[in-house]
């Protein structure tokens, strides 16, 4: 019998979002590795750290049902990572400005008690405006997304870079689709309404 819902991470947006849906939970960081394997695709990547994430959680928390999300920002072949300071971000955003960049988001509901996974995988296309270098420091210095991939706060400010936004649920895009989640939570018998 599943008696507890946690969250496999320490991101405060990832916990923000979560809370929206009401149910009570509790976030455990899982302390696990993000070193991509060579010429590891973006969608395996970020399934695999989602997997990764909420099985490291749910082996030390019995009757559980774990949720493991990880997101990768992808351009041109790259992957673009969180920057976590102020010329890093300036550059990344530099980089994007009047293009595309793809973020996959994946989910991973891991069962403690019954060893069953159910994992899905979001694909938000965020198109970039084409910004002066004042304009990016600006926002930058305004929202400081140094702990965000692609260097940037959907949430926030972020949102007056873009030019569009290609996804089917806008939680993804901050890092945790709600939409899926809903789903591979109701597979699991755990009703939101």
């Amino acid at each position: 019998m599943i008696t507890r819902l946690i969250l496999a991470s320490s991101s405060p947006y990832r916990q923000e979002i979560l809370k929206k849906l009401g149910l009570p939970f509790e976030a455990i960081p899982p302390a696990i590795s993000e070193i991509p394997r060579d010429r590891e695709p973006p969608d395996a990547l970020a399934l695999r750290l989602a997997t990764e994430k909420a099985w490291a959680v749910a082996h030390r928390h019995a009757d559980s049902l774990v949720i493991g999300s990880d997101q990768v920002a992808w351009l041109d072949g790259k992957q673009l990572t969180k920057p976590m300071d102020r010329r890093n971000a300036i550059h990344q955003l530099r980089g994007a400005r009047g293009r595309t960049v793809e973020f996959y988001t994946a989910l991973c509901v891991a069962n403690s008690t019954t060893g069953e996974t159910k994992s899905d995988l979001d694909l938000c296309k965020v198109t970039f405006r084409c910004l002066s270098e004042e304009q990016i420091a600006r926002y930058v210095d305004r929202d400081r997304p140094f702990d965000c991939a692609g260097g940037f706060k959907a949430e926030g400010l972020g949102i007056v870079l873009f030019e569009r936004i290609e996804g089917e649920d806008p939680n993804a895009l901050i890092g945790l689709p709600l939409i899926r989640l809903v789903r591979l939570l109701e597979a699991f018998g755990v009703g939101v309404l």
